[in-house]
């Protein structure tokens, strides 16, 4: 079994794996532009975000039902549970499914009745965060929110997502005061692509709880610093980094700086059926081409269950599986 861990940055529209697109299509009478599996999924070569972006948003179309989003949604957690992941917080994009005329009910209703199993089904307890594409409005974003406010209990946080460059998080300002007004959490996606002072936007106007990537925080020695001390977690995601272009390779990736420099680091997939791993395939990644050590292995773990939106006692019973952990068992 794999290390215990939690996974913390995870699209569920990215985790659509070709066979589930091409099953989705043919119950849904949607025709892709694909002749099969092995064509769509050599379509899956990015130069940068916006490309996979385009794809990202394409493939959407065959997502209809609940059924469609249970079905998606219990399809990762069946991959997640042999990753080892012991509790995940899931990201959906409600704007890009209502763009498409699905109603917002049938998305979060879909996606929760699989998260709602999902304990007994594969020993993952789960939280679901509502984002908003930063390259919509900020009206869309408050239009959005409003539509979400009678299914609240089952959201537990907002987040922001999609084009960073040009978007800055300032621009949703008011939509995350009210999520703060309702007892969301709050997490945004900052320095990925955009700079370091998106990330120092992101936790001074949003009041942000995590920063999901934020890898040209390192850009800013000042940001480290406060990074560091305050222990604001980061949530990685390093094969995403790759495939997107943000560095060229796993052997540059500067996780291991970002450890010594004492931030609060994890290790998550992203969009996983797109860049080439779930979560403990991007753990072994950058074991492999970092040349990490077991122990860094389980505080990368441990660091999961701490950025994570837990109560105290799941959060302690979950640590104590990560330093129980015998890697050579």
């Amino acid at each position: 079994m794999p290390l215990p861990k939690a996974e913390l940055h995870l699209h569920i529209e990215g985790t659509l794996e070709p066979e589930l697109a091409f099953a989705l299509a043919a119950r849904n009478g949607v025709t892709l532009p694909y002749a099969d599996t092995g064509e769509l999924r050599r379509a899956y070569s990015f130069s940068d975000l916006q490309s996979f972006l385009d794809l990202y948003y394409a493939l959407m179309a065959v997502l209809r039902t609940e059924d469609d989003f249970a079905d998606l949604a219990d399809a990762y957690l069946t991959r997640a549970a042999a990753q080892g992941v012991r509790h995940a917080e899931i990201f959906f994009d409600p704007q890009a499914h209502t763009a498409r005329g699905v109603e917002i009910a049938t998305v979060i209703e879909g996606l929760s009745r699989a998260l709602e199993r999902s304990e007994e089904r594969h020993g993952i307890s789960t939280r679901l965060i509502m984002c908003f594409l930063r390259d919509e409005s900020a009206e869309s974003a408050l239009v959005t929110f409003e539509a979400a406010r009678p299914h609240l209990h089952r959201i537990a946080g907002v987040g922001l997502d999609s084009a960073e460059v040009g978007n800055p998080p300032a621009k949703f300002r008011e939509v995350y005061q009210l999520a703060a007004a309702a007892g969301l959490h709050r997490v945004a996606h900052a320095g990925e692509e955009g700079p370091a002072a998106y990330v120092r936007e992101a936790l001074d106007v949003l009041g942000v709880e995590r920063i999901d990537h934020g890898l040209r925080s390192l850009e800013d020695a000042e940001l480290v610093e406060r990074l560091a001390h305050e222990q604001i977690p980061l949530t990685l995601c390093p094969l995403s980094n790759v495939r997107l272009r943000c560095i060229d390779a796993l052997t540059d990736h500067p996780l291991r700086r970002m450890l010594d420099a004492g931030l609060l680091v994890t290790v998550n997939s992203d969009d996983p059926a797109y860049f080439g791993g779930y979560v403990e395939d991007n753990f072994t990644a950058v074991r492999d081409a970092l040349g990490l050590d077991d122990e860094t292995l389980r505080l990368l773990a441990a660091n999961s269950f701490r950025a994570a939106f837990l109560d105290e006692p799941r959060r302690q019973q979950l640590l104590a599986e990560v330093a129980a952990y015998d890697f050579a068992g």
